[in-house]
């Protein structure tokens, strides 16, 4: 099996973390998204992903793409240990912590947004960094206030689950651009345990064979 992405990538996280949680053996395939003029944009890469993104599975002679496709496709492959719940209102409550962040909070805040801001409507470095600070902090107001209810050492309870597997990767990039997080008490708690969990330290973008 061969994953395709880029240490920093936030979809690509999110995928390493499902496949070391589940001890899925890989082979990690670097996309450089800068470098040439990215990688994304090659012949080669565009033939296997003609969206220009990471990350991309091959699994045999089955390619996918698209992060949570691939994290429900291991799940339904290699379904031990679970990222689910066994309860439908729970699952269906982890799956929309989920898509919370991987479709309404890193959409607007990715490189190829990044990338428009400045190249094509000139947009100026701190320009971008309020872009990017607004709409994360609006997102992520929004997840503290749903996740208290349900969380326990993670998102949801005491085990690990799909919704965690989106947020950690998140929250590195929050980091990265300066989000002040002090006030997302139950976020920053789930985060520590997060950190100490072997799978997310394995996935970590400065443990990939790529990270520069």
């Amino acid at each position: 099996m061969q994953l395709y992405g880029y240490w920093r990538s936030s979809a690509a996280y999110r995928v390493r973390i499902a496949m070391h949680i589940k001890a899925i053996e890989f082979d990690s395939i670097a996309v450089h998204l800068v470098k040439n003029g990215g990688e994304q944009h090659s012949d080669d890469y565009v033939a296997l992903n003609p969206t220009h993104l990471v990350p991309t599975l091959v699994d045999g002679e089955f390619k996918l793409n698209q992060s949570l496709a691939i994290i429900d496709y291991l799940e339904a492959k290699y379904p031990t240990p679970s990222i689910y719940a066994d309860d439908v209102e729970q699952n269906a409550k982890i799956k929309a912590l989920a898509f919370d962040i991987a479709c309404e909070v890193h959409p607007v805040n990715n490189l190829r947004v990044q990338q428009y801001l400045t190249q094509e409507l000139a947009v100026g470095e701190q320009q971008k960094s309020d872009w990017v600070n607004h709409w994360m902090t609006i997102g992520l107001s929004a997840f503290e206030q749903q996740v208290i209810d349900c969380a326990g050492k993670y998102c949801f309870g005491d085990k690990v689950s799909l919704a965690d597997i989106c947020l950690i990767p998140q929250l590195y990039n929050a980091k990265r651009f300066g989000v002040d997080l002090t006030s997302y008490k139950t976020i920053g708690r789930i985060m520590a345990n997060c950190e100490k969990h072997p799978a997310f330290i394995a996935a970590l973008p400065e443990n990939q064979p790529d990270a520069q």
